[in-house]
C-alpha cells in the first residue's frame, strides 16, 4: 500500500491536469481534517477512516480529487455545480489518459478494468447527481420514484452515498452498472433520466403548493422559526430543517 501511494504521489503530481495540486497521506491529516475532507464529498468515509499507504491528490478548485488506495488503488472524481455530468467527465476523463500512460492498469480484454468489488468491473465509470426533491417527499411520492428508477438500473441513495439515509430530502441518483456500457452512454442516460426527475419535482411542488397551501407555509415556517431562535441542533435536524427553508425560498 505504501509502495502504491508514494508511486502515485508522484506521478499524479506531474500530472498537467493537476496542475498545482496538493498531496497528502492519510497518516499526515488529523482526523478533523480528514472529517472535514469527508463533508465536503472531497473523500468517502471508508478513505477517512484509513490511515497509512492511503492518500488523496487535490487540485486547487476542489473539483478533482484522486484518492489512491480507499476500496480500488484509485478512486478518480469529478464535481461540477448543476447539471454538468459531461464537464465531470471530461474533467476526469482527462487525468485517467494521462495516468495510463504513465502507470500500468489492472485490465482485462474481457471484462474491462479490474476492481476490487466485482459491481464496478468494466468502464468503473459511476455517475452521480445530488438532487433536493422535497416536492416529493411532502407528498410522499418518493418511494414509487425510487421503485421506478431501480428498474431502469439507477440507484438512490443518501447525501453521503451508499448506505446513507437522505437527510434534508437530498437524494443521490447513480448509475448502478458498469460492465456491458460505453461511458458517453452511460452519462447520458443518467442525465435524461434527472432531468425526469426534476420535472417531477417541480410538478409535485405545483401540487403541494395547490393542494397542501396551509401545510406547506407551516412547514417553511416552522423551520424559520426554530432556525432563527434554536440554540443547539444536531447535523441531521440543521438539514432537515434548511431543506424547508431552501424550498420556502425557492417557491
Amino acid at each position: 500500500r505504501e509502495r502504491v501511494w508514494q508511486r502515485l504521489r508522484e506521478v499524479l503530481s506531474g500530472l498537467p491536469a493537476l496542475a498545482g495540486a496538493a498531496a497528502a497521506g492519510n497518516a499526515e491529516l488529523s482526523e478533523q481534517e480528514r472529517l472535514i475532507l469527508f463533508e465536503r464529498h472531497l473523500i468517502s468515509r471508508e478513505h477517512a477512516g484509513k490511515g497509512r499507504g492511503s492518500g488523496i491528490v487535490l487540485r486547487p478548485d476542489e473539483r478533482v480529487a484522486i484518492l489512491v488506495n480507499e476500496e480500488d488503488h484509485l478512486r478518480m472524481q469529478a464535481l461540477c455545480p448543476g447539471l454538468r455530468l459531461q464537464d465531470a467527465w471530461q474533467a476526469v476523463d482527462e487525468v485517467d489518459s494521462q495516468l495510463e500512460s504513465r502507470v500500468p492498469y489492472a485490465f482485462s480484454a474481457r471484462w474491462g478494468y479490474l476492481t476490487a468489488c466485482p459491481t464496478n468491473v468494466g468502464t468503473g465509470i459511476r455517475a452521480s447527481v445530488m438532487l433536493h426533491l422535497p416536492g416529493l417527499a411532502l407528498m410522499e411520492e418518493m418511494e414509487p420514484l425510487v421503485k421506478g428508477v431501480a428498474k431502469i438500473g439507477l440507484a438512490v441513495r443518501g447525501v453521503w452515498g451508499e448506505g446513507t439515509e437522505a437527510h434534508g430530502h437530498l437524494f443521490q441518483i447513480s448509475n448502478q452498472m458498469t460492465l456491458g456500457e460505453r461511458e458517453a452512454d452511460i452519462v447520458r442516460n443518467l442525465e435524461g433520466i434527472v432531468a425526469e426527475i426534476v420535472d417531477h419535482e417541480r410538478n409535485a411542488r405545483a401540487r403541494l403548493w395547490t393542494n397542501r397551501e396551509v401545510i406547506l407555509r407551516d412547514h417553511v415556517g416552522r423551520a424559520a422559526g426554530i432556525l432563527a431562535n434554536a440554540h443547539v441542533l444536531s447535523s441531521r435536524e440543521a438539514l432537515d430543517l434548511l431543506s424547508a427553508l431552501r424550498l420556502g425560498l425557492e417557491m
